[in-house]
């Protein structure tokens, strides 16, 4: 049998002006865990569009191709241009989990859900001739998943190919976040077995890792063995975590020892009435100062993630979050504007009160309003986005963040680690068009190497084993 498995692009990713870097960071690790069903005699080929054209003149015998909102409109023109040449086309993802009506006017099949426990019998019942129109995900386990398809990923066109997913799900709960329409029917939040994580671990080349899970640290005893089992790999990794984890006794320094070196922080607000409308209520009462330093005593580099345009928002806020933000030594930062998806209690709670403008998926991207704010205008909350991201990557700033730090090492690292993101984007335009960009990874390696000495001792920020967490 002949298969393609397709991620569709955003408009900008395949724009012939500008290509961003964080579109060839990783490769489609959903797609390649899907392929992994099909037996090895199938003839398997998976396209990113990100970092590559898509061939569409080929005539497979099935099409699997992931959705997510803001490639929707280019997914369904995929799969109704397949459809018409006879192809048997399948969508799953995000966002047809979300709206599966919508989608299954494009497909054949649409999963809902993660696809571990409904691909297999999708293929047995596709191969005897009767494949239902629609497959919900209920068991929701790792056990037993086959390994990655990994040879059918082009590492060399990413700028990051050991990228990694051990746990599915988070065990939070927050209004903006797609998790609980995704794996609405069962558990949202499970993990692999460790043995077969490190296994996974082991197989990949380099040095490298990103763990792409949602909240690595969200199980602690998994989270816990894992890192011990990553001890004398010589690994260096970046993940995401919690404000709380980060602040929980002991398992920071686990991370530490078995390579961490950068870590995503869903900062999202400093305003705590904010995180109470949102139920993010993880990071109440949380000393977000104290988690800095002790991710920076540590030597691990922090990627804060902001959200503009909550309720109790002003426009105040800015530069008030750029500025503290600035001033904590934050190494990068993305900052979002309140996006209410489809299938969200975020969503529905706005459609109920009737500030949902339009349902234009291109544009649920973060970057543009696509309801009315509270408390200022729409434009204010899209400019005021734009602003912070000039402003907390000027110059100045990033000398002024860089300057936190005690010890020159973390200064330069700051530097280089901020300014390369961000100042020499027409740098990786070119070496995203040249297809060289994974020629960078060695670069990325020695850079998060460059930290403080391991020989971990606890930093004056450790919180007591007392704290409530």
């Amino acid at each position: 049998m002949k298969v393609k498995l397709i991620l569709p692009a955003l408009t900008e990713a395949i724009s012939p002006f500008w290509r961003p870097i964080k579109y060839s960071l990783f490769p489609p690790l959903g797609l390649a865990s899907i392929a992994a069903h099909f037996d090895p005699a199938d003839d398997l080929t998976l396209q990113d569009e990100h970092v590559e054209p898509l061939n569409l003149n080929d005539e497979p015998d099935l099409v699997v191709i992931q959705v997510y909102i803001t490639n929707a409109y280019r997914a369904y023109n995929i799969a109704d241009h397949y459809r018409q040449k006879g192809t048997y086309v399948t969508l799953g993802g995000l966002h047809v989990t979300s709206l599966p009506e919508e989608a299954a006017a494009h497909a054949d099949t649409i999963f809902l859900g993660p696809g571990e426990d409904t691909w297999g019998q999708f293929l047995q019942d596709f191969r005897a001739g009767h494949p239902q129109q629609r497959y919900q995900s209920t068991v929701r386990t790792l056990v037993g998943a086959p390994p990655i398809r990994r040879d059918l990923i082009q590492r060399e066109l990413y700028l990051i190919p050991n990228s990694i997913v051990v746990s599915r799900g988070c065990p939070h709960t927050c209004d903006f976040c797609y998790k609980e329409a995704f794996y609405k029917g069962g558990k949202s939040f499970y993990t692999q077995v460790v043995d077969d994580a490190l296994a996974e671990i082991e197989r990949l080349p380099g040095r490298h890792l990103y763990f792409l899970d949602d909240h690595l640290f969200g199980h602690a005893q998994f989270a816990s063995e894992l890192f011990t089992g990553m001890r004398g790999m010589n690994r260096v990794w970046q993940a995401a975590a919690t404000i709380q984890s980060v602040l929980q006794p002991h398992l920071l320094e686990k991370a530490v020892e078995s390579g961490l070196r950068s870590l995503f922080i869903g900062f999202e607000t400093l305003n705590p009435n904010n995180l109470r409308e949102q139920h993010k209520y993880h990071n109440l009462n949380r000393d977000y100062n104290a988690a800095i330093r002790r991710l920076h005593d540590y030597g691990v580099m922090i990627n804060g993630s902001f959200v503009y345009g909550m309720d109790d928002d002003d426009a105040t806020v800015f530069d008030r979050t750029v500025e503290w933000a600035v001033h904590q030594g934050i190494e990068t930062a993305t900052f979002h504007i309140l996006t209410p998806y489809p299938g969200t209690a975020l969503y529905d709670r706005m459609e109920s009160q009737g500030r949902i403008l339009h349902k234009n998926w291109d544009l649920y991207d973060t970057r543009h309003a696509v309801y009315t704010p509270a408390k200022m205008t729409l434009e204010t909350l899209e400019v005021g986005y734009w602003q912070s991201y000039r402003e907390f990557y000027r110059w100045s700033n990033i000398v002024t963040g860089a300057w936190v730090k005690p010890a020159w090492r973390d200064r330069l690292r700051h530097l280089i680690y901020a300014g390369a993101w961000k100042k020499f984007e027409p740098l990786w335009d070119v070496l995203i068009r040249a297809k060289q960009v994974s020629r960078l990874l060695p670069l990325l390696e020695n850079l998060l190497d460059a930290s403080p000495s391991t020989a971990l001792s606890p930093p004056p920020s450790l919180p007591s084993p007392g704290l409530p967490l």
